[in-house]
């Protein structure tokens, strides 16, 4: 097999305040929005810096809407890296994402924790190179 993580879904209350959300405060780029057979849309999102992309899943049931914000049970879900903490940290607060925590130094780099629109918890990370 020579597969590839390609797309990660989040589950959002509506595309359209998702996809400004993710392009205002992320940089990220809208790389497709087809609508589907079964009325929803397949709504891709791209990171500035390449990697897997996202989907944004609109909920479509409780269930789903009670599963929002929590892709891993709670826990950090996904890691944005960066090579500039600083100058993308500042970029990101100035668009209105609320930082759980003030940045910190861990073993394996700089990190703070934020939240999606969605209430996901979410790394910004810069590595520490050995």
């Amino acid at each position: 097999m020579s597969g590839r993580l390609a797309l990660v879904a989040i589950v959002v209350e509506a595309y359209d305040p998702a996809i400004l959300w993710f392009v205002n405060a992320l940089g990220f780029t809208l790389t497709e929005d087809a609508p589907r057979a079964a009325g929803g849309r397949w709504v891709v999102m791209s990171p500035p810096g390449g990697g897997a992309d996202i989907l944004l899943a609109e909920a479509a049931s409780e269930d789903q809407r009670a599963a929002m914000g929590r892709a891993a049970g709670g826990r950090v879900a996904f890691f944005l890296e960066t090579d500039d903490f600083a100058a993308d940290h500042a970029r990101m607060l100035a668009a209105g994402v609320e930082f759980e925590e003030a940045p910190r130094d861990e073993p394996y780099g700089r990190v703070a924790v934020f939240r999606d629109l969605s209430g996901n918890r979410w790394d910004l990370l810069q590595r520490s190179r050995a």
